[in-house]
C-alpha cells in the first residue's frame, strides 16, 4: 500500500472537518456532502498550484461550502451565540490563513474551530 501524500492528507482533513460541522448542524444530507466533494476537487487544483497554501485548505473548503449553501438553501452555520435579533451566519476567520475558526462578527466572539461546531452548539464534537 502506498503512503498517503501530504496533499491527500490535507484534503482528507479539510473534508473531515467540514463534514463534522455539517453533521453537528444536522445538514449533512447527500446533496450537501456533494458540495463538500466539489470544493475538495477545486481546492486540490488550487493547492497543487500553490503548495504553501495547504494550511489554508480547511478554511477555504468551509467557506466554499458556506457560499454554496447560501446560494441554494440559506445561511449556514447559524450563530448559536446571539439569542435575539435576526438569525445570522458565522464567518470563517481568517479568510485565508491557518487554524480557521467560526466567528460571530455581531457579538465579536470566536465560536469554534472549523470542525468543532458540535462542541459549541451542544451537539457532537470532532
Amino acid at each position: 500500500m502506498d503512503p498517503i501524500s501530504p496533499l491527500e492528507q490535507t484534503l482528507h482533513a479539510a473534508r473531515a472537518l467540514v463534514l463534522a460541522d455539517l453533521v453537528a448542524g444536522q445538514v449533512a444530507e447527500p446533496d450537501v456532502v456533494s458540495l463538500v466533494e466539489e470544493s475538495v476537487v477545486q481546492r486540490r487544483w488550487w493547492v497543487e498550484q500553490w503548495p504553501d497554501g495547504s494550511p489554508y485548505v480547511a478554511g477555504l473548503v468551509a467557506q466554499d461550502v458556506q457560499d454554496a449553501l447560501l446560494e441554494r438553501y440559506g445561511r449556514w452555520p447559524l450563530c448559536p451565540v446571539c439569542g435575539s435579533g435576526d438569525p445570522h451566519a458565522l464567518e470563517v476567520e481568517p479568510e485565508l490563513g491557518p487554524d480557521p475558526h467560526w466567528v460571530c462578527h455581531e457579538a465579536g466572539v470566536e465560536v469554534a474551530a472549523v470542525g468543532s461546531l458540535g462542541a459549541a452548539t451542544g451537539g457532537t464534537s470532532s
